[in-house]
């Protein structure tokens, strides 16, 4: 029993707590003054945290690396940019729950973390192994974008992406650049998490340390769920000319471990009888001598006798017996003139946990290769994961209506587990994709398929997968979502400014005439919104013309949209009237500053608990 400490709560332990709730990452650990260990801040971890730019001071001892404090820089540092719909690549844009999105997931994350905050159910992603090959994702913190870029040749001659460059292990920075690529896009991912939402990282032995040390920051180590071993091969892939390495691993951490519900294997005994009495070893009263005693049942007096007449002894001891004869669990039975007492074990059922062995029931890489096969996709895309290794965590932790996230995408084999998932247990997760546009090869198989990025073999395989699926199922999967909404990673929808008054000539001032980019449409500006104000991206919208006015309805009113020039009076009533939670407009549909503000007099009188922006 606990002693009651008759002191004031203590503060300074407090704040502590709360700070860690925050940056579990700028937790560390001191010694008191009688030497025990105590929680402390690292503040100038923590100042990092709080702080646009990298501060000055050494990177030694606790789990550092070149390039740390840049890498949270980067996390923390706001973007321009946007997700531009693209509605012609899309499968079931109008009723599909699930997104597909293109560009460099550091960016992306960022864009999401409004619209998504809190919201994630399930992370698995499979990112680079740094093996030194296929390090395609370059971040440009390190150095100035000019001379980080010309440094490690991230375009080539023509001036594109050069996705081929190898980040080899003699590099100075071959273990700082994968440490700075993951540590930044972590960072971002956690946020996203419901407080019962996990992550799932796929990895091999170059890395597993220095990722579990970065979770372990990122996700603080008591929210460390387990470390799964997958069976990854089938041959001796030898890694020395004695040891045959076949497995990979899975990292799994939780936003926060006592909210966390994994299921669990059910287990359905049917009834059975146990004979009480020892058999086979031991079975001899002088082998248990405190196990020979009589059982009373229905006046019938019962002691252990062995089959030759000689004393034996029972399974149990006396109390336990007593215990079992009073719950009614013993029962006489009597054969050829002997008695003999039996223990019922009725039928039920009971739990266990799932292993973190994962062998051959998953599968290997070589059932993801035939998985694409059966696709028509087969040679197209090396090393897919199965599709029932992601299923096995999507149904360990996952339910109906969550939300799966990807953001290392590849082929979209995470996409094709929640959908194969859900025809199986008619729920309806919903997943959303991150792919960077990596080139292919053009000497590659997918390259001579006509495939000329990492992004459109995803989709694709998306497509048939969900296509096969409906097909092997056609009476069960009517109401399955296999579509997709397609949006790519863009500029800002807005025209920058870079130009001083002073700076501006008659060529310039056709920049002047819209504050939008001249190649945006409607449903581009609209999107644009939905990140702003932090809506989610996958709610089903409508549009109308009032007037000759296009109005966009997202969600039945969460937001209301016009952005037609000159938009008459009687059109911003008639929007007002449907009283939504917000309305956007662009600049330029007021004609002058008089009409922008007699917008906002007809929403506090029509609709006053609507919150108005132009953009």
């Amino acid at each position: 029993m606990d002693k009651m400490k008759m002191e004031s709560v203590d503060m300074t332990a407090q704040n502590i707590e709360k700070i860690g709730t925050l940056f579990p990452n700028c937790i560390t650990e001191t010694k008191d003054e009688n030497g025990r260990l105590k929680k402390a801040i690292n503040f100038e971890l923590l100042k990092q945290m709080l702080s646009e730019d990298v501060i000055d001071g050494d990177e030694a001892y606790e789990f550092t690396w070149v390039g740390k404090k840049a890498s949270i820089v980067e996390a923390n540092k706001p973007i321009r940019k946007t997700l531009r719909p693209c509605k012609e690549e899309s499968v079931n844009w109008d009723t599909t729950e699930n997104l597909y999105i293109e560009g460099d997931n550091l960016e992306v994350l960022k864009l999401l973390q409004e619209s998504y905050l809190g919201k994630v159910k399930m992370i698995y992603i499979d990112p680079p192994y740094n093996t030194g090959h296929d390090f395609v994702y370059p971040d440009s913190f390190i150095m100035n974008n000019e001379d980080y870029n010309d440094g490690i040749g991230y375009f080539d001659e023509d001036g594109n992406v050069n996705f081929s460059r190898e980040n080899n292990s003699s590099a100075a920075r071959y273990h700082s650049d994968w440490c700075s690529m993951m540590y930044s896009r972590l960072l971002l991912s956690r946020s996203l998490l419901m407080d019962d939402g996990v992550i799932f990282i796929s990895i091999d032995d170059n890395e597993i340390n220095n990722l579990g040390e970065i979770c372990n920051e990122v996700f603080g180590e008591d929210n460390f769920v387990c470390n799964f071993v997958w069976k990854s091969k089938l041959g001796k892939v030898g890694t020395t000319s004695t040891i045959s390495s076949i497995h990979e691993y899975i990292l799994c951490f939780a936003k926060k471990l006592s909210s966390v519900h994994f299921k669990m294997i059910k287990n359905i005994s049917e009834g059975r009888k146990e004979s009480l009495r020892q058999w086979g070893v031991a079975d001899r009263r002088e082998d248990r001598p405190s196990m020979y005693y009589p059982i009373t049942i229905d006046g019938v007096e019962v002691y252990p006798i062995r089959e030759d007449g000689t004393a034996g002894r029972w399974r149990v001891g006396e109390e336990m017996a007593m215990k079992l004869l009073e719950e009614g669990a013993l029962e006489l039975d009597e054969k050829n003139g002997k008695y003999n007492v039996y223990r019922h074990f009725p039928s039920g059922i009971s739990y266990t946990p799932y292993s973190t062995l994962l062998l051959d029931e998953i599968g290997t890489t070589a059932k993801g290769a035939n998985m694409l096969k059966t696709l028509n996709l087969g040679k197209i895309f090396d090393f897919s994961k199965p599709v029932e290794l992601i299923r096995h965590f999507v149904y360990l932790c996952t339910n109906n209506d969550d939300i799966v996230l990807d953001f290392f995408s590849g082929s979209a084999t995470t996409a094709q587990a929640v959908i194969q998932q859900n025809s199986e247990d008619h729920e309806s997760r919903k997943f959303i994709m991150i792919q960077i546009q990596e080139l292919i090869g053009e000497k590659s198989e997918a390259y001579k398929a006509g495939y000329k990025n990492i992004c459109e073999i995803g989709k694709e395989r998306i497509r048939r997968a969900g296509k096969k699926i409906k097909e092997e199922n056609p009476f069960t999967t009517q109401d399955l979502d296999i579509g997709f909404r397609v949006l790519k990673l863009a500029d800002s929808n807005m025209n920058d400014v870079y130009y001083g008054f002073n700076e501006y000539n008659q060529g310039m001032l056709s920049m002047l005439e819209s504050n939008i980019k001249p190649d945006r449409t409607d449903l581009d500006l609209l999107f644009g919104c939905l990140l702003e104000w932090g809506l989610p991206l996958s709610l089903p919208y409508s549009s109308e013309t009032i007037e000759g006015c296009t109005v966009h309805n997202y969600n039945d009113g969460d937001l209301i949209a016009c952005f037609d020039e000159d938009v008459p009076e009687s059109v911003i009533k008639a929007i007002a009237k449907k009283q939504p939670l917000r309305a956007v407009f662009r600049d330029s549909s007021f004609a002058d500053s008089p009409s922008k503000i007699n917008v906002g007099e007809i929403f506090k009188m029509l609709a006053p608990d609507t919150r108005v922006k132009v953009i």
